[in-house]
């Protein structure tokens, strides 16, 4: 067929032989739409897996192996028939593996919403710091109660019983508070009460009877029943949280220590001070643990616990040992020149003094940053991406800890020493006694609130046994110290290191 065809008859030309004749507009088959794809239509894309990963994009950003995707997709019940079912893969594994190539790493930070279980009040620990200091007011309203004219190793004739009291009570308020502690870990506030109520009298008796068996003048053996009776009672307002009770108990002493040392002030008066003080304190902690043991009544019906009495001979062992060191840090120097000559040089001319108020106001710090390692520590639990990284991390928070304690227990004698009338600043050989046994405490009650009340208690009594043994001999007691307290603090260190760099401590 090569010949021109009509189309349309009558209208075809020379021009228009093989065009075709369209049919008008009107005439047309109406144009449908485009219909969507069916994927398109349901809002479904091409791979199911992204779906998936939109909606998991939380769990998939912040795993670290697609194992944890893994995991958390088995817990939603998907199996491997449902993995090749419904996402065309052949199984959990490789649809998590996916889902990990997918979606971006977004590892969480510290957040402020984070609520972090240690967390302390610094407050709270200024008021506890003041607490553990201002008693130490009360030796300069009983001075002369004590027999200046006979001496035992240097000391006043009465000093020794009290300082045989004084370790007594540390030893045993220590155990007492950490076996109250414990019953507040289980939330028995009222069987916590009743601890303190039976343990404390049965402390300052023990205390008390030390004091008489060591012997001295009358007075001053009621000057040490009386400080037995008081540590007692502020044990008791220490572990129920009612600090502020103390203080207002220790302001009549307070005030009077300030009087004594603008004038002078008959002895009766004095002791009118340290019975008012001894009086408040022990009523207000009578009056805390009535309240707990009467209006706690739904803890009556509980089921009955018992806790193991031996769990608190290391806490026992562990405050005498702490009493012993920061006696012999006291009047070590006194001691010895007793042991030496016979009589002591004065203890107006120690440069102690100082020093042990420094300690003491130190405490509430100390128990501060305890704290703020373990909130930091957890922090950098969260942050950390692997084990060494973490050693790393609490390892520079450990340091800056201990630095910043040390650092202030240096300022405070600075400034205690100014304000002593008197007082010579201490020597380069006497302060650095002082930090080594300042960094071993605050080490040791560190690796005591992980647990490891044992090791601690057995280091630091054997330091304070050797220094002891060693003060009776006539060594050179800073010298002492230093051997002592140093090696106490190496040996700490080196527990501190392995042990609180493992991520399992700190869960």
């Amino acid at each position: 067929m090569s010949g021109p065809i009509r189309l349309v008859p009558d209208e075809a030309g020379a021009d228009r032989t093989v065009q075709l004749r369209t049919l008008p507009l009107k005439r047309r088959r109406p144009t449908l739409p485009a219909q969507p794809a069916p994927e398109e239509e349901l809002g479904l894309s091409a791979d199911p897996l992204d779906e998936l990963a939109e909606r998991l994009h939380d769990v998939c950003a912040d795993a670290v192996h697609p194992f944890e995707i893994a995991a958390f997709l088995e817990s939603d019940g998907l199996s491997d028939e449902q993995a090749a079912l419904l996402y065309g893969r052949p199984d959990a594994f490789t649809v998590a593996e996916e889902l990990f190539e997918k979606v971006e790493r977004r590892y969480p930070g510290p957040s402020s919403e984070f609520a972090n279980p240690w967390r302390a009040d610094p407050w709270r620990c200024v008021v506890r710091g003041l607490v553990f200091a201002l008693p130490g007011l009360g030796y300069l309203l009983g001075a002369n109660l004590f027999a200046a004219t006979r001496m035992r190793f240097g000391l006043p004739s009465g000093m020794l019983a009290l300082t045989v009291a004084t370790v007594a009570s540390w030893a045993f308020n220590q155990a007492l508070a950490h076996r109250a502690y414990r019953w507040l870990s289980r939330l028995r506030r009222r069987e916590s009460a009743i601890c303190l109520s039976i343990g404390a009298p049965i402390g300052a008796l023990i205390a008390s009877a030390s004091a008489y068996v060591v012997g001295g003048p009358l007075a001053s053996l009621f000057f040490a029943a009386g400080q037995s009776a008081y540590l007692g009672a502020a044990t008791v307002l220490l572990v129920l949280g009612r600090e502020k009770l103390l203080l207002l108990a220790l302001a009549p002493c307070s005030v009077g220590a300030g009087v004594v040392l603008a004038a002078d002030v008959p002895q009766v008066v004095r002791t009118s001070v340290l019975l008012t003080s001894l009086v408040l304190a022990v009523g207000l902690a009578t009056r805390e643990l009535v309240h707990c043991i009467r209006g706690d009544k739904d803890a009556k019906d509980a089921v009955t616990a018992r806790l193991q009495l031996r769990q608190e001979i290391p806490h026992l062992l562990f405050g005498l040992a702490c009493g012993t060191l920061t006696l012999i840090a006291g009047l070590g120097v006194t001691i010895h020149e007793a042991v030496e000559t016979g009589a002591a040089r004065g203890a107006h001319t120690a440069p102690t003094g100082p020093a042990m108020i420094a300690l003491t106001l130190s405490l509430g710090l100390a128990e501060w940053l305890l704290f703020r390692y373990r909130a930091m520590a957890v922090a950098a639990l969260r942050v950390s991406h692997t084990s060494g990284e973490f050693v790393r991390r609490t390892g520079g928070v450990l340091l800056g800890c201990l630095f910043i304690y040390l650092t202030t227990v240096a300022a405070l004698d600075a400034a205690a020493t100014v304000l002593w009338p008197g007082a010579p600043a201490l020597g380069v050989p006497q302060l650095g006694a002082l930090l080594l046994l300042g960094g071993s405490l605050w080490l040791a009650l560190l690796l005591n609130a992980f647990g490891l009340s044992w090791s601690t208690a057995l280091i630091c009594l054997a330091a304070a046994g050797a220094e002891s043994a060693g003060l009776l001999t006539g060594a050179d007691p800073t010298l002492l110290q230093l051997i002592g307290c140093g090696a106490a603090a190496f040996v700490l260190t080196a527990i501190a290191g392995p042990v609180l760099g493992r991520t399992t401590q700190h869960r």
